[in-house]
């Protein structure tokens, strides 16, 4: 699994952890381990992920503690939910600002991009509709160079 540089996530990590303190919320072992978790991954995790790589680190850690630490994160807005198109939810870190996410169905590798040219389009959208669009959210799923590659050359696997 491609992780963060180990600073570069312990540094996301803590601020996290100092966000949370800061909106009252009390730091569980629970809590810093699956916000450890998600700090370092460069890739979408579903909940249930999520909990097998939090056992590794906490035994006693329950499927529905992680639910609860997964809205308390995505509640203060350090991480987003990612609407997989089979219908099942995953969670990235969320960014700064309005951005856009595009996800490699193969390796679940996510990565946000800027679409200031986009706001054009989703704007005549809602004029030719007779709609004021306020807000929108975009998703885009596909293959990474490195999942492109290995289809091209198997053997690479």
């Amino acid at each position: 699994m491609k992780q963060k540089g180990q600073s570069v996530a312990q540094s996301l990590q803590q601020n996290w952890i100092n966000k949370l303190t800061d909106q009252g919320f009390r730091i569980t072992k629970p809590l810093e381990i699956v916000s450890g978790i998600l700090a370092s991954s460069e890739k979408i995790l579903n909940p249930t992920e999520v909990y097998q790589r939090a056992r590794q680190f906490y035994p006693k850690i329950g499927l529905v503690t992680v639910y609860r630490t997964l809205e308390k994160l995505e509640q203060v807005g350090l991480i987003g939910r990612v609407h997989m198109p089979d219908g099942c939810q995953s969670f990235f870190q969320a960014q700064c600002g309005h951005q856009h996410l595009i996800i490699c169905v193969k390796c679940s590798k996510a990565e946000y991009f800027e679409g200031d040219n986009l706001n054009v389009f989703f704007h005549s959208i809602g004029t030719q509709f007779g709609y004021q669009v306020q807000d929108h959210w975009l998703q885009l799923f596909g293959l990474c160079k490195q999942c492109q590659a290995m289809t091209l050359n198997p053997a690479k696997e």
